[in-house]
């Protein structure tokens, strides 16, 4: 037997937490036909002396949901050695949608994900080619894709769906409870890797409203989610008010299944607050009730504009400016009264937000940017929140600032990153494409955390991108090196890997604009046995047939379509 790709030389680190070891792989028909030792030949050999070989990394928590329909490629996950994305986090996606719906599901994604409507509207055309949740399944498959996909069904587009415009409004009664039990039921029998939604307060969609999960009573939600106990699948949900572990328990015991939440991020939960609430997971976990937190290994950066001003827009007083026009925005951020309240009503993630941020874009003066705001305030004698909206009037309201919300506490993210009982997620690839890049997440865990702070070992590094991710969300023939498995494999520098500065782009449909981040030290990326991308350069003709499953129940067979189909 020859392989089709045969890699020799490297180290094997096998995503279980193992210890590495030199060794070569073969890989045959999409699959790892020989490990450690491949004697056989190959069509290609790749040499990866001083590289490690990897399985390909699992990003758990992305918003691919509509640009796989313009971008089979999935940029730019795949450049960091991502294999496997999962989408319909938070509960937010595209199906199912009524086409009476569409703009309003398209407005909400533009308000809560910082996705341009612009682009969404372009990229999606006027006829999307699915309406329910198992059309949209097939719509993606049939399309292709550059890398394996899992999609959870998302609660904001099912109530949308079953409610109309009354889902922002009211609770659901019975009846539409039940129809959406079913909705969920039918999409989990046809593919779908578990049911998603969202508590947080941060969640508000169009016309200033709140998103329609964040309208869901505690019953609805336990409710939606037991078919995930019934037919298989798992949860993930944002916490919020009223909806965290003692909720979350009650969800668990129901369905027997792994819930995922949104997000343990330091400066949530005070001055170490973070070793409380994984004392609390690891009581609950010792119950059985695998409720696992989701953990970034980057600060929170968001760049904004005051037009947009997401950082802030879990403050009441701009939570209702969404509600209002662009000219009473104007009149509001020139009005000192209204600044002084402004500064007045900082909720406590925002206390202190002047003095990390950076002025990003600003062209009255180009001299400014990427200069800290507050050193700048200084220089000319203002306060720095009114020399913020001054910039924003000045350019209206189109000035970038960027500022680490969340997530700077380096000693605590050690902490969380090291917990068994925590699972590393919350990229947001495609979401807040020209407010943040953590699409990198991979990269910058390989370089920042493993090679330069040494706080977590290669083999430690690689199980946190691979086989925990895989676990917690159900992703059954992913995230480890063994024989007979699809072979989703990267090959990288641990000398040199890492995310190269962030650069911005306008390559959106329309021409709307995006963060990205190139890889630094990626060799190969491989997908279900085809080399998708060879030393920074996509292997592959994106208009071509590409290598990446759409991940039915969490495994690429058409055996997931259930007997129901």
């Amino acid at each position: 037997m020859s392989y089709d790709i045969k890699i020799v030389g490297g180290t094997i680190i096998d995503g279980t937490g193992a210890p590495g070891y030199r060794g070569d792989v073969g890989i045959k028909d999409g699959r790892i036909v020989a490990l450690g030792d491949a004697p056989e030949p190959a069509a290609r050999t790749i040499d990866a002396g001083g590289r490690v070989v990897c399985p390909g990394f699992v990003d758990i928590h992305t918003h691919y949901d509509a640009q796989i329909m313009w971008d089979r490629m999935l940029t730019i996950s795949p450049w960091h050695g991502v294999t496997t994305a999962v989408v319909g986090n938070c509960g937010f996606g595209v199906a199912p949608t009524r086409p009476d719906h569409r703009r309003l599901i398209l407005q909400t994604l533009e308000n809560v994900e910082g996705m341009s409507l612009e682009a969404l509207e372009a990229g999606l055309g006027d006829d999307w080619g699915f309406e329910t949740f198992p059309e949209y399944l097939d719509a993606i498959e049939r399309k292709g894709m550059a890398i394996n996909l899992g999609v959870l069904i998302g609660h904001t587009p099912l109530r949308m769906y079953v409610m109309g415009e009354d889902a922002v409004e009211r609770a659901a009664t019975p009846d539409e409870v039940a129809r959406m039990r079913d909705i969920v039921r039918e999409a989990l029998q046809a593919g779908a890797v578990g049911f998603a939604t969202s508590k947080a307060i941060t969640h508000w969609g169009y016309a200033g409203k709140p998103v329609p999960s964040r309208l869901a009573e505690l019953d609805e939600i336990e409710e939606l989610a037991s078919p995930v106990g019934e037919v298989g699948g798992m949860v993930q949900v944002n916490v919020g008010p009223g909806f965290y572990l003692k909720e979350l328990s009650a969800i668990a015991r129901r369905t027997g299944k792994w819930i995922s939440w949104t997000a343990m991020l330091t400066g949530l939960f005070g001055p170490g607050g973070h070793r409380k609430q994984l004392d609390r997971t690891a009581d609950l976990v010792e119950q059985g009730l695998n409720i696992i937190p989701q953990v970034a290994c980057r600060p929170l950066n968001f760049e904004f504009q005051f037009e947009t001003p997401f950082p802030f827009e879990a403050m009441p007083m701009f939570a209702e400016l969404g509600a209002g026009t662009r000219e009473a925005r104007i009149a509001r951020f020139s009005d000192p009264a209204w600044r002084q309240q402004m500064r007045e009503s900082l909720i406590p993630v925002l206390e202190g937000w002047d003095e990390r941020t950076t002025i990003a874009v600003y062209p009255p003066e180009p001299a400014l940017e990427e200069r800290n705001l507050v050193d700048v305030a200084r220089e000319r004698g203002v306060d720095a929140t009114d020399l913020a909206l001054d910039m924003a009037l000045a350019t209206d309201l189109k000035a970038r600032f960027r500022t680490a919300v969340l997530n700077t506490d380096e000693a605590a993210i050690g902490e969380m990153l090291h917990d068994p009982n925590t699972v590393l997620g919350l990229s947001d690839a495609g979401a807040h494409a020209s407010q943040l890049c953590d699409a990198c997440f991979s990269t910058h865990l390989l370089g920042h955390w493993v090679r330069d702070k040494g706080a977590l070992t290669l083999e430690q590094g690689v199980r946190a991108l691979t086989s925990r991710p895989a676990e917690v969300f159900g992703i059954t023939d992913r995230g480890r090196l063994a024989v007979g498995v699809a072979a989703d494999v990267v090959v990288f520098d641990p000398a040199t890997v890492g995310p190269a500065p962030i650069r911005r782009v306008y390559d959106l449909p329309g021409g709307a604009d995006r963060l990205q981040s190139d890889a630094i030290g990626i060799d190969a990326v491989i997908v279900n046995g085809t080399l998708l991308r060879y030393h920074g350069t996509d292997h592959v003709d994106p208009a071509g047939a590409l290598p990446g499953r759409l991940l039915r129940n969490g495994h690429a067979s058409s055996a997931a379509r259930l007997a129901a189909e």
